[in-house]
């Protein structure tokens, strides 16, 4: 297991940005951001490989992922924040090399270990 540690969030008026931080330590290949709003599901954000790069629609062209293998932290710039963006984000993390990790990256199913997350508020 490892646990990931989410940092960087806080409130911001619409069109800000923010960039939050994902430490994970460990034997660890399949690491994304997910981002859960009061009442809805969790929503897979973005996922940064080596073979490629993902990320959900309503983020695209927003939102950069990115990482220092040097640190194990991933990160995620966004900027042109919404309203619509507000909610807990959260980085998810699987042990071990996930061949089909891309493939399935936005299904929280495909995550065994979760950070505590950190709270972006965007005010219009």
């Amino acid at each position: 297991q490892v646990q990931p540690v989410e940092s960087g969030g806080g409130s911001v008026q619409a069109g800000g940005s923010l960039r939050l931080s994902c430490a994970v330590s460990g034997d660890t290949y399949c690491v994304a951001w997910f981002r859960q709003a009061p009442g809805k599901e969790r929503e897979g954000v973005a996922i940064s490989l080596s073979i490629g790069t993902r990320y959900s629609n309503s983020v695209r062209g927003r939102f950069t992922i990115s990482q220092d293998s040097a640190k194990n932290t991933l990160y995620l710039q966004m900027n042109d924040l919404k309203p619509e963006d507000t909610a807990m984000y959260i980085c998810a993390a699987r042990v071990g090399y996930t061949p089909s990790c891309l493939a399935y990256w936005d299904r929280p199913s495909s995550y065994d270990s979760w950070g505590q997350g950190t709270q972006v508020t965007v005010s219009s």
